[in-house]
């Protein structure tokens, strides 16, 4: 059932079945598979820790967990068991490739390792199709270090046979696999500078249309985005300069307070306000690496001395408002904000997610119009503030924006259209590009998969 797409179906399945027994590894490790796909974290957490448990000595129930427990940015927890996978199997990829993850800040030369032994070899890998038929052959070029773009909301199993190819360790000498469409997944230019260098050589070697060209990419690094973008009129964002330590340190022309960041991270990991120079040499050393963002700090709070934080999306010529997040903190993301708890500030997302020209206004619009057009990508996302005037505070502006769905409470109910909406315009983008013989029978898919 879940082979044909029947994850409902699956799950019941599956559930009966660790009633009758509750260790039943297959079971465990599946429905946690089935449940993260559908979004649904916690209980992945749950069934994934209940196959670690019962079965210690599965080098996939460590590395399953592990994955999990990496993306929830549980460095220690993920670690712990990837060691414990490769005590069990030295040799296996997957293990080697989380462990090259966990490494990368705090040792590099051994990150660089695993590196090797996770991925050369193991660069291309084969996702599995559970639709009916032949699915849209679909090449997504990917970084093997992350700052990918998030493509499960918009990218079904039942539509398209991925490819996944992690560029930074391709053979060119290999032919490329089949493919109708090109996706390039990667997306952070300031920690993906060699792997879209190689995306671009990849790309070059074929003739499928290309989504998100991976020169382009390239010139999305927050700093030169800061010094483009800025020059569009109504767009004000802020100066961001790459610096190391010793020359912060040593600069006496600092204005505070200002924002650090660690170059390639993204929901708010390595970034901090620093409001003295009492505080900068601490705020550095917390941050390490031979690198730092500063960058200019731009107050984005309202009247009421709430801090707002708007996500546009722009997908295929198009822009879809996402979300609106308010927050009492300078660092706003939506998963900390204070949505979940103000159903005025619920209301207030809801009248941007239902008519979002008249609440940003002529001025915005056409600002983040020009951004989109600058930066050229097909599918990308523009997160800012209003400025009193109606002009465009910009935060960052890039295609490695989440599209990710709501919680089951029914409280999120009004954002599902919009999200949705914004989904399936970035399905129908890829099928878009296929030849007409697929396409008249993909783009009913893609509005079967809206409708779901």
């Amino acid at each position: 059932m879940a082979a044909r797409g029947e994850d409902e179906a699956a799950k019941s399945a599956y559930l009966e079945l660790l009633r009758r027994d509750p260790t039943h590894f297959s079971a465990l490790n599946e429905l946690a598979t089935l449940v993260y796909a559908g979004g649904f974290r916690s209980a992945a957490r749950t069934a994934y820790l209940q196959a670690v448990t019962h079965h210690p000595g599965s080098k996939i129930a460590r590395v399953n967990l592990a994955n999990l427990l990496r993306e929830e940015n549980d460095s220690d927890g993920a670690t712990l068991h990837y060691q414990a996978a490769l005590a069990i199997d030295p040799d296996m990829p997957e293990a080697h490739q989380g462990m090259a993850w966990a490494l990368r800040d705090i040792d590099p030369a051994r990150a660089h390792e695993h590196w090797q032994k996770g991925f050369t070899g193991h660069a291309v890998v084969f996702k599995p199709y559970r639709g009916t038929g032949n699915g849209v052959p679909l090449l997504m070029l990917v970084s093997a270090r992350g700052g990918n773009i998030p493509t499960q909301s918009w990218i079904s199993d039942r539509q398209f046979a991925v490819t996944a190819l992690f560029a930074e360790f391709y053979d060119a000498s290999v032919p490329l696999p089949a493919h109708a469409v090109i996706l390039n997944a990667i997306g952070d230019a300031d920690l993906c500078d060699t792997a879209l260098l190689r995306a671009e050589e990849i790309v070059a070697r074929s003739s499928a249309p290309v989504i998100n060209l991976p020169a382009r990419v390239r010139l999305t690094g927050r700093a030169q985005n800061s010094r483009r973008l800025g020059g569009i009129e109504h767009v004000i964002a802020p100066r961001i300069d790459a610096r190391s330590p010793a020359g912060l340190l040593a600069d006496d022309h600092l204005r505070f307070p200002l924002l650090l960041r660690k170059p390639g991270f993204h929901t708010g990991q390595h970034f901090v306000r620093v409001e003295s120079r009492d505080g900068l040499a601490d705020a550095i050393a917390a941050l390490g690496g031979d690198e730092l963002l500063v960058i200019e700090y731009l107050d984005a709070r309202g009247p009421d001395d709430m801090a707002r934080k708007y996500r546009v999306m722009f997908i295929d010529g198009k822009l879809y408002a996402l979300h609106l997040a308010v927050s009492a903190q300078w660092k706003v993301h939506y998963f900390t904000a204070d949505m979940r708890d103000n159903a005025d500030y619920r209301e207030e997302e809801r009248r941007f997610l239902v008519d979002m020209a008249a609440v940003l206004g002529t001025r915005a619009m056409a600002a983040l119009e020009r951004i989109a057009a600058t930066l050229g990508l097909e599918f990308g996302g523009i997160d800012f503030a209003l400025t009193p005037d109606g002009s465009v505070l910009l935060f960052e502006a890039n295609a490695t924006m989440v599209v990710f769905a709501p919680d089951a409470d029914s409280k999120w109910d009004y954002r599902r259209r919009s999200i949705g909406d914004a989904a399936a315009a970035a399905t129908q983008m890829l099928l878009s590009r296929v030849d007409a013989a697929t396409q008249a029978p993909a783009q009913a898919r893609a509005e079967d998969y809206r409708s779901r």
